[in-house]
């Protein structure tokens, strides 16, 4: 049983002010340099312009990650092993889904996604199509700790898209970390990792012709303005993609295209002409990084493939014994 605001005393700039959102906001654009972070893109807007920038022709590594998911299936099979639930971090639309659940013939998935009605609208469509497929979503940050139903394991723990490629090393090892004691012993990862390459290669996959994504980076100044009472000039800024050659990243920032000032819950913010938010690392790995990020988080690289161009990567790790090693 729950209150109404008005029966706990609370209005709703209250309530939004003690969300996740609020706080992550208002503490990254009081920073010098000012950042929020890339998973509040994923509102029900932001999912859904991020399902189209997956089928752009610059975007690479969906179209080829699913062609190393079915090359490659026998293979997963064998590796990640037959009739395991598989727990998706980060679900969205589930679109490579069903290309390791077949691989692995999976009864049990678990999809987490952390925009709830992003998720039930597109587990409703696997559930139609696969009756027999026992469907268990959890709503939630994958970032934070999440409790998951009861499986019977050894668990599969799916993790594509690069996501990994958002977060700073250091963050990327607590992550991979986390996730190993989540699945817990035996679990297996399949996870996928971009790869270095051409840096305008890398651009345009990140600043495409249509603008596609440029819309999906402005959309979060949307949402703060809609959830957070914000009053941001939209069309002051322009979205900017620049890959960073010394630290192996594609970075997406929103900069402003004159001195603007606005507010957000209440607080004043002013930016000056050609500063910027930064709003999304995403870093690439040669093969030896991924490796080494692997142990370095407690699992054991078991195979890696990747597609004749050398774009993109997909690994199936094992949890190493000794998870709880510094």
């Amino acid at each position: 049983m729950s209150e109404t605001w008005h029966e706990a005393g609370m209005t709703a700039s209250t309530v939004a002010l003690e969300s996740d959102f609020a706080k992550a906001v208002l503490a990254g654009l009081s920073q010098t340099r000012k950042v929020i972070p890339a998973r509040y893109f994923y509102d029900m807007r932001g999912s859904e312009l991020f399902e189209e920038i997956t089928e752009l022709p610059e975007y690479y590594p969906t179209r080829t990650e699913i062609g190393l998911l079915r090359a490659h299936a026998d293979d997963l099979g064998r590796l990640a092993g037959h009739n395991r639930p598989v727990i998706e971090f980060g679900a969205g639309s589930a679109t490579k889904t069903p290309l390791l659940l077949d691989a692995l013939r999976t009864t049990t998935y678990v999809p987490i996604d952390i925009s709830g009605d992003f998720l039930e609208e597109a587990m409703a469509g696997l559930a139609a199509e696969r009756p027999a497929l026992r469907i268990v979503p959890v709503a939630g940050d994958f970032t934070q700790a999440l409790e998951l139903p009861h499986l019977d394991g050894p668990l599969v723990g799916f993790f594509p898209g690069s996501t990994i490629g958002n977060f700073d090393h250091a963050s990327a090892v607590d992550l991979l970390r986390s996730f190993g004691q989540t699945l817990g012993e035996g679990a297996r990862l399949v996870i996928g990792i971009d790869r270095k390459k051409d840096a305008r290669l890398l651009e345009t996959a990140y600043d495409d012709a249509a603008g596609v994504t440029a819309e999906f980076n402005l959309n979060l100044l949307h949402r703060i303005n809609r959830e957070l009472d914000g009053t941001i000039p939209i069309d002051v800024f322009s979205h900017c993609a620049v890959w960073q050659d010394s630290i192996g990243r594609i970075e997406m920032h929103l900069v402003a295209g004159r001195e603007v000032s606005f507010s957000v819950l209440g607080q004043r913010f002013t930016m000056n002409a050609g500063e910027t938010i930064h709003t999304e690392n995403s870093h690439k790995y040669s093969l030896e990084e991924a490796r080494l990020l692997a142990r370095a988080s407690g699992w054991e690289p078991l195979a890696f493939w990747t597609d004749p161009d050398d774009l993109f990567g997909l690994h199936v790790w094992g949890a190493a014994s000794g998870q709880d090693q510094p």
